[in-house]
């Protein structure tokens, strides 16, 4: 049966109560309140089926990886495919619009793919200067495409160009990175890097894949079935708005038990070579989700993938409260997030995740600036998106935004990486100022996103301690201030602003 708004709001509400309740998993994890909030279709698309409270058996990472999850605070997201070469926005969502002779051709681009622009070593490097500390790598968008050496194999597709209309066809290729004239495992050579530069690797993998029949008919695939609701509810009413609609789904047979087992399969074997061969992975970003038939296989997936690697962070698409982590996409939270899960904000800084040519969509090293301060004053961590082109180069203008931004972001360091919110709901004062504060909370710092007009800044209910000084960093010294009521007063009067202009920080021993 199809959930109804109502009756997932009820089992999320439920969710949260059974949680702080405790029952369920071990006191640990009870006490880490580890839920993801009911914010997008990602929960109601799995609320039916996937149990609000995890199995006994199951266990998340530990709480020190979600320390260290918190105190990473940047990084970068790379969508890289085939979609690339022909520089779609949205990644490998453009497919679903395409004419039958579009998508065929599509399928076959990988055929001359040699994106000899690739080089590992210098995307870390772009990296690092931004000023991350993780990224994210698209080792498998929807479309299906593999961006790395994977020994399964796909054995049924679509001929979009059949005589007579679409048909299904057997084939036997691997559909990756491998099988193209380039020919080098991108995954393999962008870990070796990001291990040699400190950076956490999270590997986003995509549950559906719109090339192999088998995995018909879930998020999204082109191919639907005539009963949707018992495959998978959710899509019944989602997969419409996806599609041209004078170029609707194909409609074909249910997937047999042998397909589904092969789809099963090969889902497995991909997680397991992706947290097996590369060495640490800190993080797997999963994306969508498969349906109710498929959740008991899908659940002894993941908790294999925890037996592998007990640390690794799991996405929560698709799985739910058995996830680690989510990630609000397109959007900053308005508040700070009461829940246990941690989080990151996931942003294109042009138009979308993919490759942009061109350079006025880029937002600016200021926005980057104010977006993190933002995002990690409200308890997160925020990923900028930026694409490479089809032969694996990041455009000018990013690079050039995301090393200015990786200036301003060093240079303040102390107040960015490994802080925590202010308590409650001290996270900001007005629309100029944010607060962080040290894992100890004995030093606090206040960041304007803009310099403040007046030459004075008033910290509202802001408790700066007797005899301490407030530095304003980037400038030697102290700068005066006084308290007034419940108020700290710094005085502005003969301090300039540090260069840059991307915001400006003061430190200070307070609460």
């Amino acid at each position: 049966m199809k959930p109804t708004n109502t009756y997932v709001m009820l089992l999320l509400m439920a969710t949260g109560a059974l949680l702080r309740a405790g029952d369920g998993g071990d006191p640990g994890e009870r006490a880490r309140d580890i839920r993801r909030p009911p914010d997008t279709g990602h929960s109601r698309a799995v609320a039916g089926y996937v149990e609000a409270v995890p199995d006994a058996d199951y266990r998340h990472a530990s709480a020190e990886a979600y320390e260290s999850f918190r105190d990473l605070k940047f990084g970068v997201r790379i969508h890289w495919g085939i979609y690339s070469i022909w520089n779609l926005q949205n990644e490998s969502w453009p497919f679903l619009r395409m004419s039958d002779a579009e998508r065929q051709r599509y399928q076959n681009l990988y055929r001359d793919w040699n994106p000899t622009g690739f080089d590992a070593e210098e995307w870390a490097t772009i990296m690092t200067d931004a000023g991350a500390r993780f990224f994210t790598f698209t080792t498998r968008h929807h479309e299906g495409f593999s961006m790395f050496d994977t020994a399964t194999r796909v054995h049924r597709r679509v001929n979009w160009t059949a005589p007579g209309g679409p048909k299904l066809e057997d084939c036997d290729l691997a559909y990756g990175i491998m099988d193209t004239p380039f020919h080098r495992d991108v995954v393999a050579e962008l870990t070796a890097a990001a291990h040699r530069h400190d950076l956490k690797i999270d590997l986003y993998y995509s549950w559906p894949d719109w090339y192999d029949a088998d995995f018909r008919p879930y998020a999204g695939h082109p191919l639907q079935v005539a009963d949707m609701k018992t495959w998978s509810p959710y899509d019944f009413e989602w997969v419409a708005k996806r599609f041209n609609p004078d170029h609707p789904p194909e409609t074909v047979p249910d997937p047999t038990p042998a397909e589904e087992s092969r789809m099963m399969r090969r889902l497995h074997d991909q997680l397991i070579e992706l947290v097996t061969k590369y060495g640490r992975v800190d993080m797997i970003g999963l994306d969508q989700w498969l349906g109710p038939r498929t959740w008991p296989q899908v659940k002894a997936i993941i908790k294999e993938l925890r037996r592998l690697q007990p640390d690794l962070m799991l996405r929560a698409r698709g799985i739910g409260n058995y996830g680690d982590y989510y990630t609000p996409e397109r959007y900053v939270p308005g508040d700070k997030q009461n829940t246990g899960m941690p989080w990151f904000v996931i942003y294109p800084l042009a138009r979308s995740f993919s490759y942009d040519p061109d350079a006025e969509n880029y937002k600016g090293a200021k926005w980057i600036v104010h977006t993190l301060v933002d995002t990690i004053a409200k308890g997160g961590n925020l990923e900028i998106g930026v694409g490479p082109d089809g032969q694996g180069r990041f455009h000018p203008t990013a690079i050039a935004q995301m090393k200015q931004a990786g200036s301003w972001i060093k240079a303040n360091a102390e107040a960015i990486y490994g802080t925590r919110p202010r308590d409650g709901a001290g996270w900001r004062d007005g629309e100029n100022v944010r607060f962080t504060r040290t894992k100890s909370a004995d030093v606090m710092f206040a960041i304007c996103l803009d310099w403040p007009a007046s030459r004075e800044l008033v910290l509202h209910g802001v408790a700066i301690a007797p005899g301490t000084e407030v530095v304003l960093l980037g400038r030697p010294g102290s700068v005066p201030w006084r308290a007034r009521g419940e108020d700290a007063v710094v005085d502005l009067g003969a301090v300039a602003p540090p260069p840059g202009g991307l915001a400006y920080v003061f430190r200070m021993h307070g609460k």
